[in-house]
C-alpha cells in the first residue's frame, strides 16, 4: 500500500520523523490506516483524502468524547484539509477477534461494553446534529433502493416510507434531549486495551437521538453472533443502571428494525456499487435480527409491509442469495 504523500513532513512536525510505517487492513470506506513504530511507542496514521472523506466529523466527535470522560483515542495531530491524523494506537485486540480466542469472557466483555452506554447516556448530548425521521427514514430506505433491485422484486416503495412514519412517529418524543448516539458501536469497533479499558473508534457518524440505538447495534451485530440469550442478559444489565421508561422495549425494537434494514441495504450497496461481495454473507444473520424485531407490535405496519412486498422464500432464506 502507497503511503500518502507528503507525509514526511506531516509526521516530522508531529515529533514522528522517520518512524516505520506499516499499512493495516481497510474498512468499508475509502479510509486507510498505518501504524507507525518509533523504538518502543507507537502511533496510528488515519488518511482520509478529500473529497471522497472529510476527517472533520471523526476529529469533533473524538475531542468531544475524550473532553467528556469516554475513551476515544487521543489525537496527536491532525490535518485537516489533507484528511491526515495521527492518533493513539489502541493495539490489535478487537472485541470480536478477542473474543473468538477467550469465548468465556464473552458476558464480562459484553457487561463492560453496556456500561460504557451507560455512561456515554450519563453525559449530556454533544453538540451533533440530531437523529430526525428524516435520517431514519433516509437509512431505512436504502433497503428499497438497493436490496429490493438486487433481489428483481418490485415493491411499493411509497408504502414502506408511510410505514416507517407510523412506527417511528411515537418514538421520537423519547430521544428529546436525547443522547450521543455513535451508530456503529459493535465488536469490531471496540477495542480491548492493556489496562482493562475498551476504546471506542468508527464514531464520525455521532449524531443526537435515542439511547437504543447503540444497544441494538451492539447487541444485534452484523458481524457477531450474540444470542437471544445475552441480548436479553445485557439489556437487563443496562435497564439496571438506567431509568429508561416503559416503552424502551417497543422502542428498541423500533430501532433494531431500522436499523437491520438499513444495514441489508448497505451491504446489498457495498456489493453492487463498491464491488465487495464480501458483506453479503452478513445479510442473513443481519435478517434474522430484522425478523425478530418485525414481531414487536410497535412494528406493526412494517410487518404488514412486508407481508405484502417481500416474497415468503427471501424471508425464509433470510435475504441471502441476491444470484450469487
Amino acid at each position: 500500500m502507497i503511503v500518502p504523500a507528503g507525509i514526511e513532513e506531516f509526521l516530522a512536525a508531529a515529533g514522528w520523523g522517520g518512524a516505520a510505517i506499516e499499512p493495516l487492513a481497510g474498512d468499508a470506506s475509502f479510509r486507510r490506516y498505518f501504524r507507525l513504530r518509533d523504538g518502543a511507542r507507537t502511533a496510528m496514521l488515519m488518511d482520509a483524502p478529500p473529497p471522497e472523506e472529510d476527517t472533520g466529523p471523526f476529529l469533533d466527535v473524538a475531542h468531544w468524547l475524550t473532553d467528556n470522560g469516554h475513551r476515544a483515542p487521543e489525537i496527536y495531530a491532525e490535518d485537516r484539509a489533507r484528511g491526515l491524523v495521527l492518533l493513539e494506537d489502541f493495539g490489535q485486540d478487537r472485541m470480536r477477534d478477542w473474543l473468538d480466542e477467550h469465548p468465556t469472557a464473552e458476558v464480562a466483555t459484553y457487561r463492560k461494553a453496556i456500561d460504557a452506554l451507560v455512561k456515554l447516556h450519563a453525559s449530556l448530548p454533544g453538540p451533533f446534529a440530531p437523529y430526525d425521521m428524516a435520517v431514519y427514514q433516509r437509512e431505512a430506505g436504502l433497503f428499497t433502493e438497493w436490496f429490493c433491485p438486487a433481489a428483481e422484486i418490485e415493491v411499493d416503495a411509497a408504502g414502506y416510507a408511510t410505514a416507517w412514519d407510523e412506527a417511528l412517529a411515537p418514538m421520537l418524543p423519547r430521544q428529546e434531549p436525547g443522547v450521543t448516539v455513535l451508530r456503529d458501536y459493535h465488536a469490531e469497533n471496540i477495542m480491548l486495551l492493556p489496562d482493562g479499558e475498551q476504546g471506542l473508534i468508527d464514531f464520525q457518524d455521532a449524531l443526537v437521538g435515542h439511547p437504543a440505538y447503540d444497544i441494538v447495534s451492539l447487541l444485534q451485530d452484523a458481524r457477531r453472533d450474540v444470542s437471544v440469550e445475552l441480548e436479553a442478559q445485557m439489556l437487563a444489565h443496562y435497564l439496571a443502571q438506567v431509568d429508561a421508561g416503559p416503552d424502551f422495549a417497543a422502542d428498541y425494537a423500533r430501532l433494531g428494525a431500522q436499523r437491520n434494514a438499513k444495514i441489508v441495504g448497505i451491504f446489498t450497496r457495498l456489493w453492487q456499487r463498491d464491488g465487495k461481495p464480501r458483506y453479503l454473507a452478513f445479510i442473513p444473520r443481519v435478517w434474522e435480527a430484522m425478523e425478530r424485531d418485525l414481531q414487536h407490535p410497535a412494528l406493526a405496519p412494517v410487518a404488514r409491509w412486508f407481508d405484502a412486498n417481500i416474497p415468503e422464500e427471501i424471508r425464509t432464506r433470510r435475504g441471502g442469495g441476491l444470484g450469487l
